[in-house]
């Protein structure tokens, strides 16, 4: 076995997709090269195999019966709000590709795909995590932001007892903002840094986690997250 199969062998992937033909050759492409993949045939079936197992990435299709990809990626990250997730779609069309990102998934890929791209892409989301995760393995990460305590390597946001759960690139952008506290934080620099690249779609994207960001700040009034129009962002508080 190669060495990237022995590799991949360590990661378990939950596939659900109705297309009986595609999901064949996909999971036996992905097995051939070593994970290991267990295929939903729907959302239904998806979820009950998320809530039975353990899995390191979970790759989805957005339109099938039952539950759709959406509501299925919904419902993962209630349960596990740091599950990376890559969407499939035949739809080639930037709101669905929004949507995507706005549900808090990791990667998007518009059918007709190719094997290798696939495996890419996941191999790419999992290095991410694995660094992140070595990091705050390492290093405990506690900020105070106003009134709010944020634990970035529980993923915790908090304030008087009451605690928010949130995802990993919330978690992760949020980070990088406490760490350029009242100071400028450039586009690119959190794109490039949270989601591994920079482009339109993941620009907007990030736009959305930004506003979901001053919606969990908004009780702290002398907490604010500004916008430097084409520049980027700043996590402006005032400790006076």
């Amino acid at each position: 076995m190669s060495e990237q199969n022995e590799e991949n062998k360590k990661v378990r992937i939950l596939f659900v997709e109705d297309d009986s033909n595609l999901s064949m050759v996909l999971k036996d492409y992905l097995e051939m090269i070593g994970y290991e993949v267990d295929h939903g045939k729907d959302g239904e079936e998806g979820l009950g195999l998320f809530k039975a197992n353990t899995y390191d990435i979970a790759i989805l299709d957005i339109m099938m019966p039952k539950k759709d990809g959406f509501t299925l990626a919904t419902e993962i990250k209630q349960i596990q709000p740091s599950m990376p997730l890559i969407l499939l779609t035949a739809k080639n069309q930037k709101e669905d590709k929004l949507e995507g990102f706005n549900y808090g998934c990791d990667d998007y890929i518009t059918k007709p795909f190719s094997t290798e791209e696939l495996n890419l892409r996941v191999k790419a989301i999992l290095k991410r995590c694995n660094n992140q995760e070595m990091t705050q393995a390492t290093v405990i990460e506690k900020f105070k932001i106003g009134k709010f305590n944020f634990d970035s390597t529980n993923l915790i946001l908090s304030l008087d007892g009451d605690e928010k759960r949130l995802t990993r690139k919330e978690s992760s952008l949020l980070k990088l903002l406490c760490i350029n506290k009242n100071e400028l934080l450039a586009r690119e620099v959190a794109l490039e840094t949270v989601w591994g690249e920079n482009d339109y779609f993941i620009g907007r994207s990030m736009d959305v986690f930004i506003a979901k960001l001053r919606k969990y700040l908004k009780a702290d009034p002398n907490v604010k997250i500004t916008n430097v129009h084409g520049i980027g962002f700043k996590l402006e508080i005032d400790e006076e």
